[in-house]
């Protein structure tokens, strides 16, 4: 499949005058124009990669679109492939299926697990595929000191990295804000390394001139908005804001309404963290236009938000609109309602055909290393004595929001421990180290999840993916916590001592080596064991759990060295005074 051939200039102009056939039409559809926000009836003629005219052309191969609707490629401005759990490869599998052509990608989970040799794997399984596939240097490794990641990226390694390749356009999301704003000398190097290159943000609730300071040291992204107002202020600032829709996270509905407040060229789409079962019974950025087209909003106005202006903001050339001149990346819809694609052309090339994906690929050409590096753990190790007449900081946890709320409350005890109560959905939690062998164990408890019995456990924990567990008693958290010891990582539900379900993850503990197909099945089995357990329908659990080891998003995680209180930034006891 040459999906990248590029025609000479000569040919080009050729076709466009026609002069000559082109490679590829797609005749009688109705074309997207990005910069009118319009349709117009026409033919788009395409020479090798490049689409050359828009009008009545012939072609040596011509594809009949009559009555469907033609966008350009539709791009997602800010991702983390390894949420899907899926290999990259099999992403952009299900990607292409979905209608994306293009995505900026921010492989911070695997190079937190692998450092630089995880990077350079998620840039060696992205080349050579039908997909722009744009990679930005992760910026926090570790995330923060407060926990112990796989790796430590320092600005002599981003140097590195940000010479790989094209490909690696700047600098990821900028979580440690505070770091910035007090100008610690480790952000000024690494904004001073990218700074004439494009830099991302994380700064949840910032404003007035903290937002101004953040803005000024070079950081024209942001992802992390929940209200309308944050948006547009950060809009105000000179800021892209990309309206996010995950798995655990979602914003879209939140965040549409500034659409009528700002004009949309500074508003983009991104999925940041979605899941293989989201993804592939939802969708990606094209189940973001179907969600603003039912909330009211019309889709000439969302469609240059997942296409134009991700180009733009990432000064992506010759990306993004149907026109002359531009890369012949199209995604073909039936309506305008339930953005499936019918067809899906990329540098030239039908990758999708009648919905049936043409592209065919191992789902990974190299594995990396292993990377569970851990000792086995007994019931000794999630004992937690309780103090009398104190209570315990709580992780409260909301099923919309990755917030989380700091909770005080008394503790269940039996034996003189303070152990799980289900009545009160209060449950254990321990954060497990999986790369140095160090044995930290963070112990904690945590309210809202819903389970009745059982545990589950993940390697997936943002953002220094070591082993969280949650459970109603501690033998079946040791049962979950050492099997994925034994297969090298992955998702599990355990329940009265047996393993009910798995999905490792073989690629660093963080995505599969399966095919999408399987690692949906797997999944849904898994799916099949929360509810059993007494978890809602509606919560996404293993998204949720993944993130409460998160130290930059307010207000309490839990990390292997203990609880941590994001808006103190530091370490708290899990007993109150």
């Amino acid at each position: 499949m040459d999906f990248w051939r590029a025609s000479s200039l000569e040919e080009q102009i050729d076709v466009a005058a026609g002069r000559q056939e082109a490679d590829l039409v797609l005749k009688g559809g109705h074309v997207f124009n990005v910069f009118l926000r319009s349709w117009e009836d026409a033919d788009v003629a395409i020479s090798g990669n490049k689409i050359v005219g828009i009008g009545k052309y012939t072609g040596k191969q011509n594809l009949d679109v009559t009555g469907l609707y033609l966008t350009p490629g539709l791009m997602d401005a800010h991702v983390h492939f390894e949420s899907s759990m899926l290999s990259p490869r099999e992403m952009i599998k299900v990607l292409l299926l979905n209608g994306v052509t293009g995505a900026i990608t921010d492989p911070h989970e695997i190079t937190n697990v692998l450092g630089e040799n995880g990077f350079r794997f998620m840039l060696e399984e992205t080349a050579g595929v039908p997909f722009s596939a744009y990679l930005m240097v992760p910026s926090c490794v570790p995330a923060t000191d407060m926990d112990t990641s796989g790796a430590r990226i320092t600005p002599e390694n981003m140097e590195r990295l940000r010479n790989l390749s094209p490909r690696v356009l700047g600098l990821a999301e900028m979580m440690n804000f505070p770091g910035i704003l007090y100008k610690q000398q480790l952000e000024m190097d690494k904004l001073k390394l990218f700074y004439k290159q494009k830099m991302d943000g994380h700064a949840p609730g910032i404003t007035d001139k903290e937002l101004n300071a953040y803005v000024a040291s070079g950081i024209t992204t942001e992802h992390e908005c929940v209200t309308p107002a944050e948006a547009l202020e950060k809009v105000k600032r000179g800021m892209y804001v990309f309206l996010r829709e995950g798995s655990a996270a979602h914003n879209l509905v939140d965040l549409l309404p500034v659409l009528t407040k700002a004009d949309n060229r500074r508003l983009c789409l991104c999925s940041d963290d979605r899941h293989a079962d989201d993804l592939i019974e939802q969708g990606s950025i094209n189940y973001l236009l179907e969600i603003g087209v039912a909330q009211g909003y019309h889709a000439e106005d969302l469609i240059p938000m997942a296409t134009l202006n991700i180009a733009e903001c990432y000064g992506l050339p010759q990306t993004g609109a149907l026109a002359p001149g531009y890369l012949a990346d199209i995604a073909v819809f039936e309506n305008l309602q339930s953005f499936q694609p019918v067809h899906v052309v990329k540098g030239g090339a039908v990758v999708v055909k009648n919905r049936k994906l043409l592209w065919k690929s191992d789902p990974v050409l190299k594995m990396p290393g292993q990377s569970m590096n851990m000792p086995a753990v007994t019931v000794n190790d999630f004992k937690i004595p309780a103090r009398t007449g104190r209570r315990m900081r709580v992780i409260g946890i909301s099923q919309t929001q990755l917030l989380t709320s700091k909770l005080h409350l008394e503790p269940a005890v039996r034996n003189g421990e303070a152990v799980s109560d289900t009545k009160r959905d209060i449950l254990k939690m321990a954060v497990c180290e999986r790369h140095h062998n160090t044995g930290n164990i963070g112990l904690g408890f945590v309210y809202g999840f819903g389970l009745k019995k059982g545990a589950i456990a993940t390697t997936v924990g943002h953002d220094s993916h070591n082993l969280s567990v949650v459970g109603t008693n501690d033998e079946d958290m040791v049962v979950a916590v050492n099997r994925l010891r034994e297969i090298g990582g992955g998702l599990i539900v355990v329940s009265e001592g047996q393993v009910r379900a798995t999905v490792p993850l073989a690629i660093a503990g963080l995505m599969s080596d399966r095919d999408a197909v399987a690692v949906n099945a797997q999944i849904r089995q898994l799916e099949f064991w929360v509810k059993e357990l007494g978890i809602p329908e509606e919560f996404s659990t293993f998204m949720i759990l993944a993130f409460l080891s998160l130290p930059v998003i307010p207000e309490l995680r839990l990390t292997d060295r203990g609880l941590v209180d994001v808006v103190r930034f530091e370490h708290v006891d899990l007993w109150c005074d």
